[in-house]
């Protein structure tokens, strides 16, 4: 059992005892020892009941509970749990300010145990006249049973090319060639259908061999003598396996892999490049030709040039084809740093130094600490006094660096109500950097939100604008903003932008970097990592950052460190000036 699976486990066995009403001091003990171990990097799974004790937040009897996951792979007592829970009253955890108390309300007042009658309570107005709940309440419900309604079926990137990668490492023991397809090949940031071709030249007995695979589920009613469709087990999103023949399978991934509306684009011949993959041609030349080499010489044939996979999603690319060539764009190679991270300092689960060396053993040339600032009680964010204290640690790795690797002190400072930032300037102007967010009150009108953002771009100290919207993909949907106006603000106060990395966020949405670059703003790949596999995540923010057209020259982290350190430098000798 892994750490987060552990965590998970621990965390719902405290809601649900919460939800029964069971002892207060027990319930307790459980999410406390949830939140605590969320951040533990010990392998739990192999101490011991003596050595979980040690751990913060963790008591005999959770440390017993640890165990009993570790060995068994499941909870008794959270079985018994489950037990008394209808699985809808579990779904309606999933609605954003839904806590515990208002899913025990709305279950044992109005007898609602499952999504569909919570829609047509609040439709008919019956969640409004419950105790503490209101108009509001209600409209923010409805809301976001919409909002999970149109995700339902979809996962997320990450989530996409595991889900892809575990199905091509069975696949490829059966079948000469299988290949990644569709939207995870061409990186959709969400995706409802993980496509993979596989070649064949015996469709009847490959669909024998897809049958006896473990954990795969077809749907008959859907799939065909050449298409499998169903599911993994265990996932909720459209499994699609193609065959086709070899001579036929190079021209068929580059179909599957665009969307319509760009395969639809014709070119100087009069024919769309739908039309010109799916015309014969000279089969044995093909063959001799890697996959590159094929889908290039269909871009030729139709006229138009040759998009790389992540920008097939329409007319964009060949606009963007017209000022640019493909070799501009930003790649994980250009990266020369990163910039929004957390440590233990506040809600991250390694140290400065631990990240940092990390960060070496990538390649980077600098490392950005952003830690959570005061206002972020929830995520221990750091005081003026601790600020000055990370800072003094920083100071003394630094100094047992040389001259090709450096920190740079940084912070994420919480964007409040009013557009202002969480501290004052004096403690603004000691960091390198800072990243402007919002992390509370997100339910706000696009006037709201906009200018609270632009408040924040006019406040000197701000240098990085992070995670423009706070949405999280298939979870929340993001506040409103008027993208022109806050694009057209940071170029005027020359504030970068974030691409927020984390495949949760990728915010700023790929659609916006365009005109983010046609306006001079630089963005800045941020992974917002808070342990060191979380800065790999700067991987979902290249291909988000190449989907919207995005150049190295562009990238704010792909400047070297001594261009990083000037640029740095030059803003607060403005700022002082």
């Amino acid at each position: 059992m892994t750490n987060s699976e552990i965590v998970d486990l621990l965390e719902l066995t405290g809601r649900l005892m919460e939800l029964h009403d069971r002892d207060a001091f027990r319930t307790r003990a459980f999410q406390t020892a949830a939140f605590n171990l969320d951040k533990s990097t010990a392998d739990l799974s192999n101490l011991s009941a003596d050595e979980l004790v040690k751990l913060p937040g963790v008591g005999k009897a959770v440390a017993g509970k640890i165990r009993e996951i570790a060995e068994t792979g499941h909870l008794a007592e959270l079985d018994a749990l489950l037990a008394e829970t209808p699985s809808g009253v579990l779904d309606m955890f999933r609605i954003k300010g839904l806590g515990v108390k208002k899913v025990r309300t709305l279950w044992q007042e109005l007898g609602i145990d499952n999504l569909r009658d919570l829609q047509l309570a609040g439709e008919n107005g019956q969640i409004a006249k419950i105790k503490g709940f209101g108009a509001n309440t209600q409209e923010k419900i409805l809301a976001a049973l919409e909002f999970l309604q149109e995700q339902q079926g979809k996962v997320r990137m990450d989530k996409a090319a595991m889900i892809a990668n575990m199905l091509r490492d069975e696949l490829v023991k059966h079948f000469e060639r299988v290949e990644i397809s569709g939207q995870v090949r061409r990186k959709a940031q969400e995706v409802d259908a993980v496509q993979l071709l596989i070649q064949t030249s015996d469709p009847i007995s490959a669909m024998q061999i897809l049958a006896g695979l473990p954990n795969l589920q077809q749907n008959e009613l859907v799939s065909s003598p050449f298409t499998w469709r169903g599911q993994l087990q265990g996932f909720d999103v459209q499994v699609e396996l193609l065959l086709y023949p070899a001579e036929q399978l190079d021209r068929q991934l580059f179909i599957q892999t665009a969307a319509d509306p760009h395969l639809q684009q014709v070119g100087n011949g009069g024919f769309s490049l739908l039309q010109t993959a799916q015309t014969n041609v000279n089969v044995a030349a093909e063959a001799e030709l890697e996959l590159e080499e094929v889908e290039k010489s269909i871009y030729a044939r139709a006229g138009l040039p040759y998009i790389v996979p992540e920008m097939r999603e329409d007319d964009f690319a060949f606009r963007w084809a017209r000022s640019h060539r493909n070799d501009e764009l930003v790649t994980w190679e250009d990266l020369r740093g990163t910039l929004h991270n957390h440590s233990t300092w506040s809600d991250g689960k390694q140290s400065v130094a631990g990240m940092a060396a990390y960060c070496r053993e990538l390649g980077l040339t600098y490392f950005g600490i952003a830690d959570h600032s005061k206002t972020a009680s929830y995520a221990n964010g750091l005081d003026s006094d601790r600020v000055r204290q990370q800072q003094q640690e920083i100071d003394q790795l630094n100094a047992s660096f040389g001259l090709d690797f450096r920190i740079f002190k940084g912070i994420e400072s919480d964007i409040l109500g009013d557009g202002s930032l969480d501290y004052d300037d004096a403690i603004l102007a000691t960091f390198d950097y800072v990243v402007a967010s919002v992390h509370q009150t997100l339910t706000m009108s696009l006037e709201k939100a906009t200018t609270r953002l632009l408040k924040a771009i006019e406040n000197p100290y701000t240098t990085i604008l992070g995670h423009p919207t706070g949405r999280l993909l298939l979870a929340r949907e993001g506040y409103p903003i008027d993208h022109r106006a806050i694009i057209d603000a940071c170029a005027e106060h020359q504030v970068v932008i974030e691409i927020n990395a984390s495949p949760y966020r990728l915010d700023i949405d790929w659609r916006w970097i365009e005109y983010a670059m046609q306006q001079g703003v630089l963005l800045s790949i941020n992974p917002d990592a808070h342990d060191l596999a979380g800065l790999l995540d700067m991987h979902y923010g290249v291909a988000v950052g190449r989907k919207g057209g995005l150049t190295r020259d562009m990238t704010f982290n792909a400047l070297t460190l001594a261009e990083m350190s000037d640029y740095l430098q030059k803003r607060r000798e403005r700022i002082r000036a």
